[in-house]
């Protein structure tokens, strides 16, 4: 279960909670909790435990994320080793159109990158000014290529935290190496929601299983996590 170039790039992780039914929010304009406090205590010492975080820019556009650890002794923590308190932050975007007010560019003390396709790099390099590094990731957008440039910067292990879009990119292209995948216990059931990727060729299928490392309950959710490379450990 080898992607391509895995030791050119960080280990990527993706993290996704969804309802029974496969969506990860629903229709309305407010954001759908899917998970609950126990299950976002753990997905928080996962992202201490990472070196940055990546959302696209449809994420970034709608839900507004800070994306920065939460619990002071996790923060603390990773001063201690001679960290910044919490990972960098990574987006993708297309089109360039992201609002440099959002909390992505304006809250808390971290780096911020942002892997642009080539035909906006200069329309959003004016945009973000130096509210972030702004990275030419060639038109379409190629995640090996900013795969690459995060080895580069020294990002060992990579959280992709979405949206549906992004996860489905990095699953085609067999570009992830773990999956968490949270279940909570209820139905959404409106096909104007969105769902966890979509339609697509992914590498595994029928014929070739991603293989189970682990699942538990946690509360009222449950987390099943999925090796999708051989650098994928058990817990």
């Amino acid at each position: 279960m080898t992607g391509p170039a895995t030791a050119q790039r960080p280990y990527v992780l993706l993290s996704c909670a969804t309802s029974i039914d496969g969506y990860i929010d629903d229709a309305t304009e407010e954001r759908l909790l899917l998970s609950n406090d126990a299950d976002l205590d753990r997905v928080d010492a996962v992202r201490a435990d990472c070196d940055a975080i990546l959302v696209g820019a449809g994420t970034v556009r709608r839900d507004d994320p800070r994306l920065l650890v939460r619990c002071d002794r996790r923060r603390a923590d990773r001063v201690a080793r001679g960290l910044p308190e919490s990972p960098t932050r990574v987006t993708l975007t297309g089109c360039g159109d992201l609002d440099p007010t959002a909390r992505f560019f304006t809250v808390g003390d971290t780096d911020r990158i942002v892997y642009c396709a080539s035909e906006a790099l200069e329309k959003t390099r004016h945009r973000l000014g130096d509210l972030a590094t702004v990275v030419d990731a060639g038109d379409p957008i190629d995640l090996s290529r900013a795969l690459t440039d995060l080895a580069d910067r020294g990002v060992r292990r990579l959280l992709v935290e979405g949206g549906a879009v992004v996860h489905g990119q990095f699953l085609a292209a067999g570009l992830a190496d773990e999956l968490h995948l949270v279940v909570a216990p209820f139905f959404v059931g409106d096909r104007r929601a969105p769902r966890f990727v979509g339609e697509g060729r992914f590498p595994w299928h029928p014929g070739r299983r991603a293989q189970v490392m682990e699942a538990r309950q946690i509360g009222d959710v449950v987390l099943t996590r999925y090796a999708l490379s051989e650098r994928c450990q058990p817990a």
